[in-house]
């Protein structure tokens, strides 16, 4: 595991505070999710299929207060949500209301400038977990991604020490995490109450019987642009 860079450090050390509590980590890799969405959807969600970051506050406090239940120890633990993203370059204006509505809700956000093709969060992402496993210590993670190969090798290292490891995201996007012996998938579908409509999720894996029609991503009068 690489060692936590300057950026990742101090924004940890703001979040963590004085306190040793052993940590229930989520960390959401918002790029990754928007661009898995956007697949399902063939485009760009409504409101409608938004995920509802209260509804995923509310699952990650319950598992928290699960897991710290079934420690022996009796150790406490806290949850930390972190949502880690992208901004392009004056996009700020359009990107502050769901930025301030996250922290409202209780979410820490890490933004970082999009300013060439390997400025992403990925490092950033891996840096957090590490220094969350080498400090406090982590009762658990949770990654919200299907970047595998950014997480598959660093989270089954943490699975190692015997850390439960969650993946959440779609089922279509994560066959990696699906087919891991030491990693939980949970599709973010499933956790109640994240969307206010089910996606819309036909594809060729997942027909019905008497089949289904598969709908365009684009008009096909997008050929003549």
């Amino acid at each position: 595991m690489t060692e936590p860079n300057k950026n990742a450090t101090g924004f940890a050390e703001t979040i963590a505070g004085a306190s040793q509590t052993r940590r229930m980590l989520l960390v959401w890799d918002a790029p990754n999710m928007d661009m898995g969405l956007g697949a399902i959807l063939g485009g760009r969600p409504t409101a409608a299929h938004r995920a509802r970051f209260d509804a995923l506050g509310r699952w990650l406090l319950q598992r928290t207060a699960d897991v710290s239940a079934s420690l022996p120890d009796g150790a406490a633990v806290e949850p930390e949500a972190t949502v880690f993203t992208n901004i392009v370059p004056g996009s700020a204006d359009v990107v502050r209301p769901w930025v301030d509505a996250l922290r409202n809700v209780g979410y820490s956000v890490f933004a970082k400038p999009k300013l060439s093709d390997d400025s992403d969060v990925d490092p950033d992402m891996l840096d957090h977990i590490a220094l969350r496993r080498q400090t406090v210590g982590l009762a658990g993670v949770i990654v919200a991604s299907a970047d595998g190969q950014a997480f598959r090798e660093p989270l089954s290292d943490v699975a190692a020490d015997g850390v439960p490891v969650t993946v959440i995201g779609f089922r279509e996007h994560a066959s990696w995490a699906l087919t891991a012996d030491d990693l939980e998938f949970i599709d973010l579908e499933d956790i109640p109450g994240v969307f206010r409509e089910p996606l819309p999720r036909i594809g060729l894996d997942s027909l019905p019987d008497e089949g289904a029609w598969l709908t365009p991503f684009r008009p096909l009068s997008a050929l003549l642009r």
